[in-house]
């Protein structure tokens, strides 16, 4: 069971998440106006979901605003499921998008996967090509720095080096970072990627290959 907050100026919306997620024993908080979610203890929730389109104040503008207060993941409720705004929200600290329409299965799946990952016991550190994991802070670092990554970004790194020398397509990354496979939701790991490329630039270049048609590969040699 975890505590979760939905954001979104469509009541009925709300509403219906509300019932789907209640299912599954969590505790959900609905909040219709984006403005109030200032008023709130973040730090209480394990899981947001966050509308894009909302009137006082977007969902991007929300994200910005309290990632540094909610360390959980915020996956974004959106219709803009176009390239240019997906990198917008990921690189503004969001972990994830589901596109509007939904269906109740796909809300389920992807809210369980997330909080699946976010409860799996991680410790200790290790360190592939230069890099340095520290698997339980969910940080890496490049000689004593720590890298601006959001827990997406971090995750997506994490189990590429963890498989380092092998070529997994965006939709084994997928499922072996968040748990959940279904059709579309891949596309994220490519936006995912290029903030990971673009944060890197200061700390050397990541070790993160494209394969052409296949996927991505973290070479065992720092480049």
């Amino acid at each position: 069971m975890a505590s979760i907050l939905a954001v979104d100026d469509d009541i009925l919306l709300l509403q219906l998440i509300r019932k789907i997620l209640e299912r599954d024993g969590h505790r959900v908080t609905a909040v219709n106006d984006p403005l109030e979610v200032r008023k709130l203890s973040l730090s209480e929730y394990s899981f947001i979901l966050l509308d894009v389109m909302m009137p006082g104040i977007d969902g991007f503008s929300l994200c910005r605003e309290i990632r540094d207060l909610a360390d959980c993941p915020i996956v974004f409720l959106t219709a803009k499921s176009g390239e240019a705004d997906v990198l917008l929200g990921l690189g503004l600290g969001g972990d994830d998008y589901l596109k509007k329409p939904f269906g109740a299965e796909e809300l389920r799946a992807r809210v369980n996967a997330h909080l699946r990952r976010e409860q799996r016991e991680k410790k200790n550190a290790v360190e592939v090509s230069g890099f340095r994991f520290y698997l339980g802070a969910k940080q890496m670092e490049k000689d004593g720095q720590v890298l601006p990554l959001t827990k997406g970004e971090y995750a997506i790194c994490e189990y590429l080096a963890l498989h380092h020398g092998q070529t997994l397509s965006k939709e084994q990354i997928y499922e072996g970072v968040f748990g959940y496979d279904a059709e579309g939701d891949s596309s994220v790991i490519a936006m995912h990627v290029k903030n990971i490329r673009q944060k890197a630039e200061d700390f050397g270049k990541i070790p993160i290959q494209t394969v052409w048609g296949i996927g991505y590969t973290w070479k065992e040699k720092e480049v």
